[in-house]
């Protein structure tokens, strides 16, 4: 696979790059670990063509927000790939544009807020499910186990029961296939021969792993429609539980009015269900779990937190309150999220209207990839990018600091309308972890043998490995 390369300053004679990629890598691969190193030599904007495709690649803090805050509008739509318009048909959130993206993003963020994203209604959904997650953990009694399922399903069950309402079992094989099955789907878009169905899209009949996420979306179609069929049957129009009985009350009404060309349809409901279940299922969830393989990783900075919040908050559920009072922790949450850079690439941007930006013009339509892990890993920014340092997020008197490069939601207009939420699950869940179990490598492992080297796909999972959790009671 050739895809050649060209830099800032390839209006000078004979500038041409042309790198040569094994088809076993994906496209991830390609863009995590080359694409820093070449601005670092080319300059903060380069193309890429993978086949016929051009992309504009934005390395670094301040070139990335300028695209993204300050011209906002100009980078703001999204680049829609073969592989998301097969599935999404342009409906839903994450994978559309225009009126309809604009509507959608809007009713979810003001459904979500109301049934309390980021407020005080998540806090409570969270404590629930807090519970839940420390039994399972208990039942293992300190021996190792993979932290992968229990961690996503606690996780999933919080965007559930702002979506649906109410919460799953861990054994509802309903809930358990839709967590797994939506883990696979994002895993499958960032591998080699998605990548390659992108450039090529005649070459789908033979991509095994098309198959796989076809399938995959065929059944969370079924299954997300039949769960909105069973609320639809027992809606209360003056008493919502959530945000698939909100969107069917405005689906009701435009109808009663006559307006039957609304963006309230099947179809939006359907992929607006399925990406935000997907997006608040995974990105938390993974975080997370890098947060407890880094504790396990680190013990001295476990030990740390542990301190921190024994101090504190002593034997009480931890509260969204007790964050302003734990500046450590909340630093490790932060610097957790910044080298876990789970999604290196953003999700691509496309330029709505020709534009001129740092003395380049890019025309109208051109795919654009704010490439988040030059931010997170900016070496002007960061004291140290490429380690796990608390301290870049306190200051000299151990209070915690805001850091303008701390990307990890991405940022402007498609800014991961979740992040409030996500915040609040990252440290509560965290805290109330820390606070319950010590994490530890398994029995003849050594902190040392932990590998911090990422599962390669859409977004960077932790590799697979377990870890032991001893409880602190």
């Amino acid at each position: 696979l050739g895809i050649s390369l060209q830099g800032s300053c390839y209006n000078r004679p004979g500038f041409k790059y042309i790198v040569y990629l094994n088809i076993t890598e994906s496209m991830v691969y390609f863009m995590y670990t080359l694409s820093v190193q070449l601005s670092k030599k080319y300059g903060p904007i380069f193309t890429v063509h993978f086949g016929p495709k051009k992309v504009v690649v934005l390395a670094g803090y301040k070139t990335v927000k300028q695209a993204l805050v300050n011209q906002a509008e100009d980078f703001g739509d999204r680049d829609i790939t073969p592989v998301f318009y097969d599935f999404n048909q342009g409906h839903g959130i994450l994978f559309a544009n225009g009126d309809s993206w604009k509507e959608m993003r809007r009713f979810a963020l003001t459904n979500l807020r109301d049934f309390g994203m980021g407020k005080k209604g998540s806090e409570e959904k969270i404590l629930e499910e807090i519970p839940y997650l420390i039994e399972v953990l208990e039942k293992h009694e300190g021996k190792a186990f993979d932290t992968a399922q229990p961690v996503l399903y606690a996780v999933s069950n919080i965007i559930s029961a702002i979506v649906y309402g109410s919460r799953f079992e861990y054994t509802d094989p309903l809930f358990t296939g839709m967590v797994d099955r939506a883990k696979e789907s994002i895993h499958l878009t960032g591998s080699a021969s998605i990548q390659m169905y992108n450039m090529f899209p005649w070459l789908g009949p033979w991509i095994n792993n098309l198959t796989r996420l076809k399938k995959n979306i065929a059944d969370m179609k079924m299954e997300v429609t039949e769960l909105v069929r069973g609320l639809k049957e027992t809606l209360n129009p003056h008493m919502c539980r959530g945000f698939v009985d909100s969107f069917l009350v405005r689906k009701q009404t435009l109808e009663e009015s006559g307006n039957m060309d609304s963006f309230y349809h099947d179809d939006n409901l359907v992929f607006s269900v399925g990406n935000l279940f997907a997006a608040g299922t995974d990105t938390t969830g993974t975080t997370l779990r890098w947060g407890l393989l880094l504790m396990a990783k680190y013990p001295h900075i476990q030990d740390q937190v542990q301190e921190e919040i024994s101090r504190v908050i002593g034997s009480r559920q931890p509260l969204v309150e007790d964050r302003k009072n734990l500046p450590y922790t909340d630093a490790v949450i932060h610097e957790t999220q910044r080298l876990a850079n789970i999604v290196p690439m953003s999700i691509p941007h496309t330029t709505s209207r020709d534009v001129t930006f740092q003395g380049y013009f890019i025309k109208k339509g051109t795919s654009v990839i704010p490439l988040l892990t030059s931010v997170l890993q900016d070496d002007s920014e960061w004291e140290s990018p490429n380690t796990f340092n608390p301290s870049h997020f306190l200051d000299e008197q151990g209070g915690f600091v805001k850091r303008d490069a701390f990307m990890a939601f991405s940022a402007g207009r498609r800014v991961c309308l979740g992040e409030g939420l996500a915040r609040m699950e990252l440290f509560l869940f965290f805290t109330s972890l820390l606070q319950c179990f010590h994490f530890s490598p398994p029995p003849g492992v050594t902190e040392d043998d932990l590998d911090l080297t990422p599962l390669l796909g859409f977004t960077l999972n932790p590799s697979p490995h377990q870890l032991s959790a001893v409880s602190r009671v």
